[in-house]
C-alpha cells in the first residue's frame, strides 16, 4: 500500500512539474527592461516567475473592470498609446496570439484587445501577457522611432474599420482604457496615436473616428 502510494504522488509531481508548457501569466513582474528589444525577451524570461495558467492557449484575461488591469509589481514608464484594428472581421487576444506565431513572434503583439462579440464579448477588454509582464510591444515598428514600442502600448479593436465601425461597446471600453492608461502612466493626448499616423497604413481603419475618441476622454 505505501509503494502505491509512492507511486502515485511521484506522478503527481511529474504531471505538476510539466504542466505549464505555454508562456504562464506573471504573479510578480520582473524589473523593467530598456534595453534592446530581443535581449529584453530574453532577459524577461529568465526573471519570470510563472504561474499555471488557467487555459491551454495564449495566457490572457479579459475583463471589463478597471481593477484588472492595474499591475502587480514594478511597472514600465510608458509613453505612448498606439491604437490599432485587427483587420478582421472576427478575432480575440488567443487568436491573435497564435497568428503572430505562427509568424514567428515570441507572443502576442498587443497588451490588449478589445473584442466585438465575435471570438470574445463585445466591448470585453482581454489582456495580453506582454502586459501582465510589463513588457515591451511588438506592434508598431516604425524605422528609426523603437520609442512606439519599447514604451508604447498598443491596443488592438476586433473588426476592420476600413469596411466597418467599431461598436458602441467598444469605442466605450477604448475610452475608458485610454483614460485609465493616461491617468496611471501621466501620458498626455497628443502621445495617444492611430498606428496609420506613424506609418503608412490604413490601421486602425479609415472609418475610425478618432474625434469621437477624444471626445470620451
Amino acid at each position: 500500500m505505501r509503494a502505491l502510494l509512492a507511486a502515485v504522488v511521484s506522478v503527481g509531481m511529474l504531471l505538476a512539474a510539466g504542466g505549464c508548457q505555454q508562456p504562464c501569466l506573471v504573479k510578480s513582474p520582473p524589473a523593467p527592461y530598456f534595453g534592446p528589444r530581443v535581449a529584453s525577451s530574453a532577459a524577461a524570461q529568465a526573471r519570470t516567475v510563472p504561474r499555471q495558467p488557467t487555459q491551454t492557449q495564449a495566457p490572457r484575461q479579459g475583463s471589463w473592470n478597471v481593477a484588472a488591469w492595474r499591475v502587480d509589481g514594478p511597472e514600465r514608464t510608458w509613453q505612448y498609446i498606439v491604437i490599432h484594428h485587427s483587420a478582421t472581421p472576427t478575432g480575440s487576444a488567443d487568436e491573435f496570439d497564435r497568428m503572430h506565431r505562427a509568424k514567428g513572434w515570441d507572443e502576442l503583439g498587443y497588451h490588449f484587445v478589445i473584442g466585438n462579440g465575435t471570438g470574445s464579448g463585445d466591448g470585453e477588454v482581454e489582456i495580453g501577457s506582454r502586459w501582465t509582464k510589463q513588457k515591451h510591444g511588438a506592434h508598431a515598428k516604425i524605422p528609426g522611432h523603437p520609442e512606439y514600442n519599447d514604451v508604447g502600448i498598443g491596443i488592438c479593436l476586433v473588426g476592420n474599420f476600413d469596411v466597418t465601425r467599431p461598436t458602441e461597446a467598444q469605442m466605450q471600453a477604448l475610452a475608458r482604457l485610454v483614460r485609465y492608461l493616461m491617468d496611471r502612466y501621466h501620458i498626455p493626448r497628443d502621445h495617444i496615436y492611430g498606428h496609420g499616423q506613424l506609418k503608412p497604413t490604413d490601421c486602425p481603419g479609415r472609418n475610425f473616428n478618432y474625434a469621437d475618441l477624444f471626445r470620451r476622454l
